[in-house]
């Protein structure tokens, strides 16, 4: 945090090294896999089985300079809306139904060759619920998963939109802007190797998942500085056609002010065909 001469309402900008958890291997060379929040483990049984490595990278701010960046090439891009229909964001039935429909016409309208929109779930993020911003560099789903959410969510029509380009973009917004403290980096999707992403099983009572942890090489990191309500941050975690695919990560920025708000923020996760 900064020191006493920022006030509470203060919104750090501009560039920043700060700390960034990447992937660090499990020991004995296994598989690694986690069991995600809300399921436990076995008895005996770790929550997960690899560790992380904390490294400081430098951020750079797109404040600005929005327009630089495009999902085809970086896979994340930023968009302007008005206000939501939503106000709220305090019950899934409201948000699916108010807001849910705001997100697939915003993909439809901003995505280009975007046909049809999918929105298979979201994640509220508010200060003291189970589902604090994710400090840690990941992608949602790994090229398995996203194939395998178009087989679990439309089975009978899989097959022919497999066929197609399919996406899975996340819409990322605050609740609470400006945000002050623990925003999102995301790393430019054209500087990082394939070899950098390694595969993690998500461990569900049902199911189990895949999703990507990174290894930190030289890719590049952005985040938007002072992100406000009315502002939306596109993630591509899969693209079949041109290979793009984000890792991010909450942050601990050590600029924000003594008394900060807890950021809180809402994702959207959508399968965008065509």
């Amino acid at each position: 945090m900064v020191g006493d001469d920022q006030n509470s309402s203060h919104i750090p900008r501009g560039p920043v090294i700060a700390q960034l958890k990447f992937f660090a291997p499990p020991t004995d060379g296994s598989k690694p896999w986690n069991y995600p929040n809300g399921v436990d483990p076995p008895e005996g049984m770790p929550r997960r089985n690899f560790g992380d490595l904390d490294l400081p990278v430098e951020i750079q701010d797109i404040r600005g300079r929005e327009s630089q960046f495009n999902l085809d090439k970086n896979a994340f891009s930023t968009l302007k809306t008005g206000p939501s229909v939503e106000n709220h964001f305090d019950s899934d039935e409201t948000i699916k139904a108010n807001y849910y429909p705001e997100v697939e016409q915003l993909l439809l309208k901003h995505i280009q060759g975007a046909s049809r929109v999918f929105i298979f779930d979201h994640t509220l993020r508010r200060a003291g619920n189970d589902r604090p911003p994710v400090l840690r560099v990941h992608i949602d789903q790994t090229t398995k998963a996203a194939i395998g959410r178009v087989k679990q969510l439309l089975p009978d029509e899989a097959e022919k939109l497999l066929k197609g380009r399919v996406r899975i973009i996340n819409v990322w917004r605050p609740l609470n802007g400006p945000v002050q403290c623990t925003p999102l980096a995301f790393a430019d999707s054209s500087t990082v190797p394939n070899e950098a992403l390694v595969a993690v099983e998500h461990r569900y009572k049902d199911r189990t998942g895949e999703t990507l942890s990174g290894s930190h090489t030289d890719e590049k990191w952005y985040y938007w500085s002072g992100m406000e309500n009315d502002e939306r941050l596109l993630l591509q975690c899969f693209d079949s056609e041109k290979g793009g695919r984000v890792p991010h990560s909450a942050f601990v920025d050590p600029r924000s002010p003594e008394g900060a708000k807890p950021r809180e923020s809402i994702e959207v996760r959508a399968l965008v065909f065509g």
